[in-house]
């Protein structure tokens, strides 16, 4: 066939596999997203002699701004999103389109004072732990950190020195480096890819949960990774944790096959945005209607049209946005009326007024 699986079964260097914990944190206190338990596990690695890596997938200090009297959010102008607070920096940032302002002094709806950063990202969770470990090093490494040149460069020569420290990061920690003293990694939130609409967000959780379990324990002493998440007895988790990489796929592609979402059905993703509200599915619904008549037409069967709804996040960096999905039992008939559509599409009055792209075998639906 096309494609043939490869497994490796063997760490380099002869290095065992990391042991995985879930760690449920429902009714335990929180200290900037770090439990009390975990936070014994680090102290007892660092006197140990090791280093510590905490992943947290979210940079900044916190995901938003808070107003306690009035419950204002710090939302973003131009997307629907709330921005970022960078304390460090003084500013608040949407990471969608890259809009920044300074951090305010008082609520801009009601002037009062009571400005609180709600949840945790990078940031805020280094400061926590110099606060709590104060006699070792902390070292973030996330794009705010390593913007500067050499920053990179200069954070990994001070990791690889090998003394007890900790390492603070995003995605940017989580593959491609060799970390020999790292021997417990600790992740601080897994619950995001169980939540999300979109069906691979749990495949892309467990991807990364793997990539940054294999920074721990990659010399002689065994590495342990730690979960914290409200969902311990999710079953794609225990499968994860406890069986490995592939008795999760195996579940997730049992639970897929079931839904007859893909590998076991075709998708294909027509997007389009605008500056007006409307015009976007305005688009969309001659599109849809066009794509109904050749499916008629040329009579091909298993498809089925869904939408055009708003994108999960409507509007981003000024632009309003919906998105039209085409589901297929097989290939041939996807493909058949994709190369008709695209010429009514490219003939479309309403194309002209908006931007619009056709994605085939869409890796997300945003």
């Amino acid at each position: 066939g096309r494609y043939r699986l490869l497994r490796m079964n063997q760490r380099a260097g002869g290095a065992r596999p990391p042991r995985m914990l879930r760690l449920d944190v429902k009714s335990l206190p929180l200290d900037s997203g770090i439990s009390g338990p975990l936070q014994q596990a680090i102290r007892q690695t660092l006197e140990a002699g090791q280093q510590v890596l905490v992943f947290l997938n979210r940079r900044g200090f916190a995901p938003t701004l808070l107003c306690h009297d009035c419950g204002w959010l710090s939302e973003c102008p131009r997307c629907d999103a709330r921005m970022t607070v960078h304390q460090r920096s003084g500013v608040l940032r949407c990471h969608h389109c890259g809009y920044d302002e300074r951090l305010p002094h008082q609520c801009p709806q009601c002037n009062h004072v009571d400005l609180r950063p709600v949840g945790a990202g990078t940031e805020r969770a280094e400061e926590r732990l110099k606060v709590l470990f104060p006699d070792y090093p902390i070292l973030r490494v996330d794009r705010d950190s390593t913007a500067r040149k050499d920053a990179m460069h200069n954070l990994f020569s001070t990791i690889q020195r090998g003394q007890p420290s900790i390492l603070v990061g995003t995605q940017m920690l989580a593959k491609g480096h060799h970390f020999p003293r790292v021997t417990l990694v600790a992740i601080l939130d897994a619950d995001d890819g169980l939540f999300s609409g979109d069906f691979r967000a749990s495949e892309r959780m467990a991807q990364l949960i793997v990539q940054v379990a294999g920074r721990a324990g990659r010399a002689e002493e065994p590495g342990k990774v730690i979960i914290q998440t409200h969902l311990a007895d999710h079953p794609l988790l225990v499968q994860l944790t406890e069986q490995g990489y592939f008795a999760f796929a195996e579940q997730a592609l049992d639970e897929r096959r079931a839904a007859g979402l893909p590998p076991y059905s075709h998708l294909a993703l027509l997007r389009a945005e605008a500056h007006k509200p409307g015009q976007a599915e305005g688009f969309l619904d001659e599109a849809c209607a066009a794509a109904e008549r050749l499916v008629a037409e040329q009579r091909l069967p298993g498809i089925e049209l869904l939408g055009p709804v708003p994108a999960p996040m409507e509007r981003r960096a000024g632009r309003f946005r919906a998105q039209l999905l085409i589901q297929a039992n097989t290939r041939a008939p996807l493909h058949r009326l994709i190369s008709a559509w695209l010429l009514v599409l490219e003939q479309l009055p309403s194309g002209r007024q908006v931007r619009w792209s056709l994605d085939v075998d869409p890796v997300d639906l945003y």
